[in-house]
């Protein structure tokens, strides 16, 4: 007879998990249908944002440039080496090959020994000439000799130098693409920034960052007057007096003026689109005058000024704690540079660079 068991029940405890699983469950379902789409980023906050990348792709340049300096450097250094070790190669084979002619006459001429030549010549007093003219030839052989020791010696310190040389140039050009990779990523981020913005947001920062670079831009003219104050955007190509300075600086800021309105391009060193320190640079050398290619190395030369009221037109002006954006002194608390990407060379207030003035240096 089939016995008839009655169903197991599930337990009070499992009734009551599975019955708050799906409670959360159906919560969560809630809450991601009804959360709201993450919020789009305002316009000031895109600013800030792009700003800060900005500033950092302009660090990165500058490293860059500093060991695209570098490499050029080493490169030159390691040409010179190795066509001094050609060379000194050279006057290697030479003395080898006279010490060799040396030798082969000495040979053909002392075969027989000495006592016994004496005793078989006709001629003893010219076989005595012949002797300590022998003599003479063994002494030039051991010098040589000598030269030939002291050149190879210096031949393999410069072949040393050459090659710690060529490893400091790998390592350069590792650097040179790491700190590519690192402006490239900063200036893509920071445009895909702006991509986000609609048309009317992209104009009003445009209007902005135009203000920025006019704003309180009276210019001092020749004798320390002021000319006009420009328009939104202007770069102070014109309605402004002519700003000049003295000597040297002032050549170098007179070239860097002829160049307003001139794209900023990262890395670039003129003659039509320069990054800061590539403006900086490229004016002294229209001066006649070499500076180095960097900010932070433009920061190491001549006198420093450390108070803004005695600046003097053309002075080189740094910015920020670590000194990474350079430009020119234009007077009357401006500075004329290469701000950014996106931009151009212009005039601009010192105190919206976005960053602290550090202190000027007078070339």
């Amino acid at each position: 007879m089939a016995s008839h068991r009655r169903p197991r029940q599930p337990s009070r405890a499992r009734v009551t998990v599975l019955t708050a699983t799906a409670a959360a469950a159906v919560a969560i379902s809630a809450q991601a249908a009804n959360a709201a789409p993450s919020a789009k980023p305002s316009k000031d906050e895109v600013k800030s944002k792009v700003d800060k990348l900005y500033e950092q792709a302009e660090q990165a340049t500058e490293k860059y440039n500093g060991a695209k300096e570098k490499q050029e450097k080493l490169q030159k250094e390691i040409s010179t080496i190795q066509d001094n070790v050609a060379r000194g190669q050279q006057d290697v084979n030479k003395l080898r090959d006279g010490l060799g002619s040396m030798a082969a006459g000495q040979y053909r001429t002392g075969g027989i020994d000495p006592s016994l030549q004496l005793f078989l010549s006709a001629d003893p007093d010219d076989y005595l000439d012949r002797a300590t003219a022998l003599d003479r030839v063994s002494g030039q052989q051991a010098d040589a000799l000598r030269q030939i020791q002291d050149k190879q010696r210096e031949l393999a310190q410069q072949r040393a130098e050459a090659t710690a040389k060529l490893k400091d140039l790998s390592a350069t050009r590792t650097e040179l693409g790491s700190q590519k990779q690192a402006v490239q990523g900063k200036l893509a981020a920071a445009q895909k920034l702006l991509n986000s913005l609609t048309a009317q947001e992209k104009a009003a920062l445009a209007a902005a960052d135009g203000t920025r670079a006019t704003r309180g831009t009276e210019r001092p003219g020749m004798n320390g007057g002021t000319g006009g104050t420009g328009s939104a955007g202007d770069t102070g190509e014109s309605g402004h007096t002519p700003v000049t300075g003295s000597g040297r600086a002032g050549a170098a800021f007179a070239a860097a003026q002829s160049k307003l309105g001139s794209p900023y391009q990262w890395s670039h060193a003129g003659p039509s689109t320069f990054d800061c320190s590539g403006l900086t640079s490229w004016a002294y050398a229209q001066a006649d005058v070499s500076i180095p290619r960097t900010s932070e190395a433009q920061a190491n030369i001549g006198t420093r000024i450390y108070s803004q009221s005695q600046l003097q037109v053309g002075d080189l002006v740094f910015f920020f704690n670590d000194i990474h954006h350079v430009g020119l002194y234009a007077g009357n608390g401006q500075v004329l540079h290469a701000p950014r990407s996106g931009t151009v060379v212009r005039y601009e207030s010192m105190s919206t660079i976005g960053g602290p003035f550090m202190f000027g240096v007078r070339v």
